[in-house]
């Protein structure tokens, strides 16, 4: 018997989970090189919704690389070499521009170029964030996309009615969202009332503004497939799609920890 969506779902997120937990276990390299290839992986679903087949195949690889790159570099060398690596990421985009204007000025377009570098902005320079967290700490970012995501996706199938932004993702309801915005509140009060140092309305303010950002980065990535008409950036993942379908969320959650890890002690 074929297994169902939700089946194939389950044991997909049961998988993610162990990967998740050995990463963590064995850390250092092993996590440096599994945000890497999520990170190549995801990149290269983006790189795909825009160019389909053969299309730009070299520069696409190219950008995929220097995106893997930019996430050892930032784990290995630091701020500087960071940032090195991501103006010649840059610059590697704009000479694209350059060669094939000065081969085929009537077709070539700038815009190619730019999303090219969008994609490593979006995703590898994102996701690089997790090479300077402690286990607790990416467990916590985990744990509420996650718990945004399931939550938004079970309270809308069962109590999902009237649409929150039908223009931009016909599927989701305002049950949905306000699910996730619960459990992610929820979710995150708990784990900061155990293992957290700060107020529990901190705590509370934090998830809410960890689940807005989870909805606005799962909305970015809807409006992105509608436009160019795809259903899922890929299929890797049975019952999830494509790796950028799920982490859409996950790449808006990650920086705003961050930024609000700076602006306040959690843990």
């Amino acid at each position: 018997m074929p297994l169902t969506s939700i089946q194939k779902r389950i044991i997909t997120s049961l998988l993610l989970i162990l990967t998740l937990i050995l990463a963590l276990y064995l850390g250092g390299t092993f996590l440096i090189a599994l945000v890497a290839a999520f990170s190549g992986a995801a990149l290269w679903e983006f790189y795909s919704m825009f160019w389909d087949g053969k299309k730009l195949l070299t520069t696409r690889i190219i950008a995929v690389v220097c995106g893997m790159a930019l996430v050892f570099a930032s784990a290995m060398a630091g701020m500087g070499w960071t940032v090195i690596l991501l103006l010649a990421s840059f610059w590697i985009c704009n000479f694209h521009f350059l060669f094939s204007y000065s081969s085929a000025s009537e077709t070539s377009s700038y815009r190619n170029s730019l999303i090219l570098f969008a994609g490593i902005v979006y995703i590898p320079l994102t996701l690089q964030f997790f090479t300077s967290m402690t286990s607790w700490e990416i467990l916590f970012v985990l744990m509420a996309s996650s718990a945004s995501d399931t939550a938004a996706f079970y309270a809308g199938s069962y109590f999902g009615k009237k649409k929150i932004w039908p223009a931009i993702s016909p599927k989701k309801s305002w049950a949905g969202s306000f699910g996730g915005f619960a459990a992610c509140i929820i979710a995150c009060s708990v784990y900061g009332k155990f293992l957290g140092n700060s107020s529990l309305i901190s705590w509370i303010i934090f998830g809410a503004a960890l689940n807005i950002a989870a909805q606005m980065g799962d909305f970015f990535e809807s409006a992105l497939k509608r436009k160019l008409g795809i259903k899922d950036s890929g299929v890797i993942l049975p019952g999830h799609g494509g790796v950028l379908d799920r982490i859409d969320s996950l790449v808006l959650v990650l920086p705003i920890y961050i930024i609000g890890r700076q602006i306040h002690t959690f843990f």
